[in-house]
């Protein structure tokens, strides 16, 4: 027999639309590095959950808060926040560093972790004004911020649901040139993306522009009936683990690695 519902726990979904209370240390942090950053003038936007919860309204709890900036920004960031007593790691030169205090942390990003979207110029002059923790910041527009779910889609972690309610909650109205040209040669990540948004919320399917779909539709049939015996295969871009085989016993091209290395040489990080 069923419980009755007064005796049933309740716990809220890994999203919802009620703020999340966060330990107080963890929001402390979050704040000093964000104050820290707009006195220096360091050209920043946040990503992440609170850049979700801007424009879909969704709030999930988090353990971190994501900046965005560019390379070029970086090490001036890094070297701020030492200044403030913070620690500062680079975990992964490619795309990632930390700022600790205690168990906290807070995640400076300059791109994607398969290198194949990098934090330009552009991203943070397009990015909008928020408060972010009670601090008068900047967070990522939509049409970055989509983009940069774009390759989320591992076993363990999926963001198209997150692209399906950037999608549903600005009733698509967004730069959708913008987000095509930041897409470039990845247009059928972004297909995917839309076709999963359309299977979603099919009475929303004119959210999504006619024209964007007739022009992604059409140059995926093109390669359909005219494919590349040589193109090259890029599993290990989307998830280097669950294609690992593919790579590393079936001899197929590692371009995960070829898109790491380049992006190295064009920052000259490479510790």
């Amino acid at each position: 027999m069923a419980e009755p519902a007064d005796k049933i726990p309740v716990t809220l979904p890994v999203t919802s639309s009620v703020p999340a209370e966060l330990p107080e240390e963890q929001e402390a942090l979050a704040r000093e590095v964000l104050v820290a950053l707009e006195r220096q003038r360091i050209p920043h936007a946040v990503a992440g959950a609170y850049a979700l919860l801007e424009h879909t309204g969704i709030c999930r709890t988090t353990k971190d808060l994501d900046v965005f900036l560019t390379s070029e920004n970086w090490s001036p960031a890094l070297k701020c926040l030492q200044q403030h007593g913070f620690q500062c790691e680079v975990c992964d030169p490619v795309w990632l560093a930390k700022v600790h205090r205690d168990n906290y942390f807070v995640d400076l990003i300059t791109g994607m972790s398969n290198a194949v979207f990098s934090v330009d110029d552009s991203w943070i002059r397009n990015s909008q004004p928020a408060s972010v923790l009670g601090i008068q910041t900047r967070v990522l527009a939509p049409e970055e911020l989509l983009v940069s779910k774009l390759f989320v889609s591992r076993r363990e972690r999926f963001d198209g649901a997150d692209i399906a309610h950037i999608i549903y909650g600005t009733a698509g109205k967004l730069d959708w040139g913008r987000i095509l040209h930041l897409a470039g040669e990845h247009w059928e990540m972004l297909l995917w993306a839309l076709v999963l948004f359309r299977y979603v919320y099919p009475a929303q399917t004119h959210f999504v522009p006619v024209v964007l779909w007739q022009d992604l539709l059409g140059r995926f049939l093109k390669l359909v009936l005219q494919p590349d015996g040589k193109g090259k295969f890029r599993g290990s871009l989307i998830d280097d683990n669950m294609f690992a085989i593919d790579v590393k016993e079936w001899g197929l091209d590692d371009v995960l690695e070829e898109y790491r290395s380049r992006r190295l040489s064009r920052t000259g990080n490479t510790t």
